[in-house]
């Protein structure tokens, strides 16, 4: 059972926190990513080494919840290899294996915690977003707003700000505004942007997302440096400056 979602954790950055779950038992790696998800995580799932490896090269996981045993290996290897690749990584172990000395022996290679099976969904989350605060990672909570670089969006307020001019924008702009915003770094389809934006029931093409966009380009990032990205055959990404 998923817990009450009350506000959902966010980056620093203001983008929503990522997490690998890293779990060859398919039931149980659902019901995370899952739990996550119904949480406001950005969640996905990898089932054996390889593709953990893979994924967290390409996506870049705040947090990664590893299990020991996997098909192809052992999760203690694996997290030897992250932590040479990005020291900064969370790792939780979520693992059947309870003896002493293998949490002892998680810890010591580096895990930030450890949860033996079977666990609750609330506790896991509970512990992941402690794991994001103590890195340094969480945003602190400032009202209902979502923040990219010098652009500043009042959720409440229905309104937005590039480096402190109000910028004017309709209701369909501000919204995929909004989404943009709040999944930045994150490639988004259009067929997501259509669906999320205008609805299941939106009877339109991937064309009026490109029109829209293209009127918030006019408004956000005209004459400074953009923040909206097209990612040529995946859609559009928000992300701040790399300086």
């Amino acid at each position: 059972m998923c817990p009450a979602v009350g506000s959902p954790p966010t980056a620093a950055d203001g983008r929503r926190l990522r997490v690998l779950v890293v779990e060859d038992e398919a039931g149980l790696a659902e019901a995370l990513v899952a739990a996550f998800d119904f949480r406001g995580w950005d969640a996905e799932s990898a089932v054996t080494i390889d593709q953990a490896t893979k994924t967290v090269q390409l996506r870049a996981p705040d947090l990664v919840v590893l299990d020991v045993m996997l098909p192809d290996g052992s999760g203690f290897d694996l997290l030897t290899t992250l932590r040479a690749r990005n020291p900064q990584l969370a790792v939780l172990f979520l693992t059947a294996r309870d003896a002493p000395q293998d949490r002892v022996h998680g810890i010591e290679l580096g895990g930030d915690d450890y949860i033996t099976k079977p666990f609750d969904l609330s506790e896991v989350l509970a512990r992941s977003q402690g794991l994001m605060r103590r890195a340094g990672l969480l945003r602190q909570q400032q009202g209902n707003q979502l923040q990219v670089a010098d652009l500043l969006i009042d959720v409440d307020g229905h309104e937005a700000r590039r480096a402190g001019e109000l910028i004017t924008l309709t209701a369909t702009e501000f919204a995929l505004l909004r989404y943009l915003a709040g999944h930045q770094r994150r490639v988004l389809s259009k067929e997501e942007l259509l669906r999320k934006v205008w609805g299941s029931d939106f009877d339109g093409t991937s064309h009026v997302v490109e029109l829209y966009v293209s009127y918030l380009r006019k408004k956000v990032d005209a004459g400074r440096e953009p923040l909206i990205h097209t990612v040529r055959g995946a859609g559009y990404v928000m992300r701040p400056p790399l300086t």
